[in-house]
């Protein structure tokens, strides 16, 4: 397998793959999600049970171009449909979840459930998002711009395993991950920065496997072979990361937003940690940016290429 460098290779993959993913969504009662699913119905990687207020499900003209792809399951209490397409995937019958217009808060509920939820015990909830920046040469995978304030040193180690396991679905045998910081310097002001010694002492020792890590490093280090000659930093990442692990939320957010609004980059993300992908858009995210979030959610649900 070729490693997928785009969103449109991506589709085309998965395409190729000739089989749908099962996908149950809560309260798909918007036209980005909407449009997020009549794509992935025509592209052929998905067939959807859609759990919410059918009086607003059923006015979807689109969805009804694939009845023998889409249920509707008539649910109108949020919470409960949160708790019916749990359920489902519990007991097999969904391969994906994903989050209409529900308040997120009300969908983590159900999913962080110590009885009936998702998460298994010991595993970290967290966030990863993939972006295709117009001049970057490959997508660009990023952690933690949702969920974790302040990761220790133990989140991070899960959050880079996360990344690796999902660079891996992409195709990529070595991701070459970043450690995110405003300079190159450890110091003791940020704790941060000590954590990323240990994590890069772990890599050396080959705890990760077949992966390049290093860090600290700035964005434009990690991601611009010009700038770290410029300073004369030598970095295995050699400004060609496949990831950046960022310090804090505040950062990754920023990066997220920033490059979404300035850079006119696609965007998508995953919730990493529960049993099965979860896609958790922003309410407010793109049909673009929902339908490559969902994509990614059915490469992530294949086995490893490699």
């Amino acid at each position: 397998m070729q490693p997928i460098r785009t969103f449109d290779q991506l589709t085309a993959h998965l395409k190729s793959l000739k089989k749908r993913k099962r996908v149950a969504v809560v309260c798909a009662n918007d036209e980005n999600t909407e449009y997020a699913i009549a794509r992935s119905l025509e592209e052929g990687i998905a067939e959807f049970r859609m759990i919410g207020n059918a009086d607003l499900i059923e006015k979807y003209a689109t969805l009804k171009k694939y009845p023998g792809f889409v249920e509707i399951i008539d649910i109108k209490d949020p919470d409960e449909a949160a708790r019916e397409a749990v359920r489902m995937v519990r007991e097999g019958g969904a391969d994906i979840l994903m989050k209409g217009i529900i308040n997120t808060d009300n969908l983590l509920h159900a999913i962080l459930d110590k009885e009936k939820g998702l998460l298994p015990k010991g595993k970290v909830l967290t966030h990863l998002s993939v972006v295709q920046i117009p001049t970057y040469d490959k997508l660009l995978f990023f952690s933690d711009a949702a969920v974790i304030p302040r990761p220790t040193l133990q989140q991070r180690i899960e959050m880079i395993w996360y990344a690796i396991h999902t660079c891996r679905k992409f195709g990529i045998k070595q991701p070459r991950i970043a450690l995110i910081h405003c300079t190159e310097k450890v110091s003791a002001k940020f704790p941060h920065s000590l954590d990323y010694v240990n994590i890069v002492e772990l890599a050396e020792a080959g705890e990760f496997g077949d992966v390049v890590i290093d860090g600290p490093l700035d964005v434009k280090t990690a991601c611009e072979k010009t700038s770290g000659n410029i300073k004369g930093i030598a970095s295995p990442i050699d400004g060609e990361a496949d990831v950046l692990i960022f310090p804090n939320i505040e950062s990754g957010n920023a990066f997220y937003k920033t490059v979404s609004l300035f850079c006119h980059a696609d965007m998508a993300g995953l919730l990493q940690g529960p049993v099965c992908p979860v896609v958790l858009p922003s309410r407010s995210d793109s049909g673009h940016s929902k339908y490559y979030s969902l994509a990614m959610a059915c490469l992530s649900s294949e086995p490893n290429a490699f």
